[in-house]
């Protein structure tokens, strides 16, 4: 094994310049805003040009999910999981064809939230707001602690010591919630300009870093082929990713992704409809050709590199009866998402030498842009929904602005602080409910999906009521959290073997959604003859 102290204090120097510049960018941020209006702090005073958006649009799409989670779900299930790529362009799609016409709206009306245009359109003043508010909050909370969550791994892996996993997660979360609480959605575009261009390429040069690790495209190629017939097939070595699981799970996870609050301020907040079609197709074309020369590459080559067989072809499973990592690469069922930062660490600097250390600390570091500019955006999303919402509307309807942005900027330190402490609590726990990183991204990503009704309907087919749409919503988050990893906490082993073999038929973001769409559909038909004639008309 080579020396995994070989990177020196290459990583140190970088990362400190990188988290200089998110400062400088804080900084620059608060010194540009235009007043204290909410308009300008959470969508930057709608101006954002194309490639602005595009990178902010990619930055938060693809988290440490790209750069952690997804390399270490092809590193444990193998080819298979390459089909998952497909969401990219699926979103690309749903930028082109929900994220114009969500930012017409928002232009015309002056909506600051999903929550605002929703309630608007369903004539809904407590009800939908509220719940709106809540989808988001049940979205971010478990994204945020995803990206604090690779922050902590990030360092555990560079700087070993006892408590590195602690002070990692805890810097990433202090660093992120400074700079956007200093300059809110200003700096958080422009950060995220420079956490989306390393993150393009970091995959890029993750996955060519790979190949070169291995000998050559010949020699990777070859490797690769004599894997396990179970990395090379469906439904992968866990047997997760059955057809009906894969294609719920790609599909679902680009729409969710693409209405989930974060995303659908940067809709409000740019200049026009062409800027946002131009990032429809920039960010289909970019990420998709990241999954595949980037994601692809790592997972595939970390399982050449770090077997999960032994000589005799098994593999070792945990108590649980899960497959476990190489011992190189983590010692549970859930340390899979570590295998880029291992292939890295302890190969490019015996390669290249001085090269390899400094290219190395630069992927790394592209690895916590990834987590932070999700983290960031999710966080702003978050504070405005709260405060914009909830404080505005029914605890201080009259506040200045400058108030409200001030309880924006508190919250943001509370949302983290919370999302550190469930980090924490996680890693200290003996069955730690929060997982790999792909797994609890998902999860977030099926709350968020439950908004995909309401959105179509309001944007083209107008035949919803408030009263089915609040029923849809309620019934599609119920399912959700009935399938999630914390009702079984709850109560015990009730309906396990029931809610287990649904899980297994497909994702539970569809489960919720199909649930949902039956309510909205018959609600609102039982209720539109006596809902009043302006609920029917366009937003």
């Amino acid at each position: 094994m080579p020396d995994t102290q070989s990177l020196g204090a290459i990583p140190h120097i970088v990362l400190g310049c990188y988290l200089l510049v998110l400062l400088a960018f804080g900084i620059q941020g608060y010194r540009r805003r235009r007043g204290a209006s909410e308009e300008d702090y959470y969508l930057a005073g709608r101006g954002q040009g194309w490639i602005v958006s595009s990178l902010t649009i990619m930055a938060t799409f693809f988290s440490s999910f790209a750069l952690l989670g997804a390399p270490g779900m092809v590193y444990r299930d193998g080819v298979v999981f390459a089909l998952f790529s497909l969401n990219v362009p699926v979103a690309g799609v749903a930028i082109y064809l929900l994220g114009t016409k969500i930012r017409q709206a928002g232009r015309d009306h002056g909506y600051v939230t999903p929550a605002d245009m929703i309630a608007a359109h369903y004539r809904s003043r407590v009800g939908l707001r509220l719940l709106v508010a809540c989808v988001g909050l049940l979205y971010a909370v478990p994204y945020v602690v995803m990206q604090i969550q690779a922050g902590g791994i990030l360092s555990q892996q560079l700087f070993p010591g006892r408590d590195a996993f602690e002070t990692g997660a805890a810097l990433l979360a202090l660093i992120t919630m400074v700079y956007i609480m200093v300059g809110g959605m200003r700096s958080v575009a422009w950060t995220d300009v420079v956490q989306g261009g390393l993150l393009v390429g970091g995959m890029l040069l993750a996955g060519l870093a790979t190949v070169a690790v291995l000998g050559g495209p010949g020699p990777f190629f070859a490797s690769v082929a004599e894997l396990p017939a179970r990395s090379l097939s469906a439904p992968g070595t866990s047997g997760r990713w059955t057809p009906e699981i894969l294609f719920t799970d790609s599909l679902f996870a680009s729409l969710g992704s693409m209405i989930q609050p974060a995303q659908w301020m940067r809709f409000y907040a740019a200049r026009s409809t062409e800027v946002l079609r131009r990032s429809a197709l920039i960010f289909a074309a970019v990420l998709t050709l990241c999954f595949f020369f980037g994601v692809m590459l790592v997972g595939l080559g970390g399982q050449v590199l770090y077997p999960l067989v032994d000589e005799y072809g098994a593999y070792a499973i945990d108590a649980a009866g899960k497959v476990l990592p190489h011992p190189a690469v983590g010692q549970t069922a859930g340390e899979f998402d570590q295998i880029l930062v291992v292939v890295l660490k302890n190969h490019l600097p015996e390669l290249l030498g001085s090269f390899g250390a400094v290219l190395a600390a630069l992927i790394l570091v592209a690895i916590m842009a990834a987590a932070m500019s999700t983290a960031d955006s999710n966080l702003h999303a978050l504070s405005a929904l709260i405060t914009h919402d909830v404080y505005n509307q029914f605890v201080r309807p009259h506040a200045s602005q400058r108030e409200k942005t001030w309880v924006g900027r508190l919250l943001i330190a509370l949302v983290t602080g919370l999302a550190l402490f469930l980090v924490i609590l996680g890693r200290q726990s003996e069955h730690n409910p929060l997982g790999m990183i792909v797994v609890l991204g998902l999860l977030a990503i099926a709350f968020s999906t439950q908004l995909l009704p309401l959105t179509v309907d309001m944007l083209y087919l107008k035949k919803g009521t408030r009263q089915g749409a609040i029923a849809g919503l309620v019934t599609g988050l119920a399912t959700i959290f009935l399938l999630s990893p914390f009702f079984p906490m709850l109560a015990g082993n009730a309906l396990e073997d029931m809610l287990a073999s649904m899980k297994s038929m497909i994702d539970t973001g569809a489960w919720g959604l199909c649930a949902n769409v039956l309510v909205f559909a018959v609600v609102s038909n039982c209720t539109r003859a006596d809902a009043p004639p302006e609920q029917q008309k366009p937003i």
